[in-house]
């Protein structure tokens, strides 16, 4: 009786998450989807899932007339620099934080994940500004720093996280055996918490790459990268669905790559102790 009621639990759960599951896949989905329809049939009413038309018109023309290797190459350098900037900057953080705590330390964690929580559009005109007079407008550094600040608090909490897993008496060891600073982190914290700092590194570019916002704000021509590829496909006249569709599929499609091959990777360095 009881391994039925088990079978039957195992059954609902896995019902409930491939349920789950489609919901939030399927505006991907009908995105791809219309991607290879005609524009008459992305607006047809009502609106049809398949149609018999499929064409790969939309891509050709969104390849002709936008330079997609350049804004590819751009969200590559911003988000994978970023990521790196912020993680030069949030392990020596996170590791003063776990090891070296003050009487302050958990009050100064949650101010800066308060940060989080302020609207973007709040500071965007002193961030502009402040943009403008340095140069760092359209540029990719600029951007680089930008999203690395924004990124900055979630890095530190979670490597901060993942590091108070780590017992203090192996440092401690380290230290006693003649390492330093630098080689208590590099060689000992840094290698231990390898797993953690992975998912980190995986979901900060993944947020990099993702942020629209700032990106559109901050760029014009020459670092846009794909948030401002995609932007770039609404016309005066209105919206054109199914190219504004292959637009986004093609730029979508690289971290959705990235996300499958390391989802294993991100699962393990999440469960690390990141969400507890």
């Amino acid at each position: 009786m009881a391994r039925a009621v088990s079978r039957r639990h195992k059954v609902v759960v896995t019902l409930a998450a491939w349920s789950v599951a489609l919901i939030i896949f399927f505006p991907v989905l009908w995105m791809i989807l219309t991607s290879f329809k005609t524009e008459t049939s992305a607006v047809a009413s009502p609106p049809q899932l398949f149609t018999a038309d499929w064409t790969l018109e939309n891509y050709a023309e969104v390849w002709a007339r936008s330079d997609y290797p350049r804004f590819f190459g751009n969200s590559v350098v911003i988000s994978v620099g970023s990521t790196l900037l912020g993680l030069a900057i949030a392990i020596p953080a996170a590791w003063a934080m776990a090891f070296v705590p003050g009487k302050r330390t958990k009050d100064l964690l949650m101010w800066m994940l308060s940060t989080k929580m302020m609207p973007a559009v709040a500071v965007m005109i002193p961030v502009y500004l402040i943009f403008l007079r340095t140069g760092l407008i359209d540029t990719r550094i600029g951007l680089v720093i930008a999203l690395m600040l924004m990124n900055l608090p979630i890095i530190i909490w979670m490597l901060y996280t993942y590091f108070k897993e780590i017992p203090a008496e192996i440092l401690e060891a380290a230290r006693m055996d003649g390492a330093g600073l630098w080689g208590e982190i590099v060689h000992v914290l840094t290698p231990m918490a390898l797993p953690g700092i992975a998912s980190t590194m995986l979901l900060n570019i993944i947020l990099a790459w993702n942020e629209a916002f700032w990106t559109i704000v901050l760029t014009t021509t020459n670092a846009a990268p794909l948030s401002a590829f995609i932007a770039s496909f609404s016309a005066p006249q209105g919206l054109f669905y199914a190219k504004l569709s292959a637009a986004s599929a093609m730029a979508i499609l690289p971290i959705l790559i990235l996300g499958w091959f390391s989802q294993k990777q991100l699962v393990r360095g999440l469960t690390f102790g990141a969400v507890k």
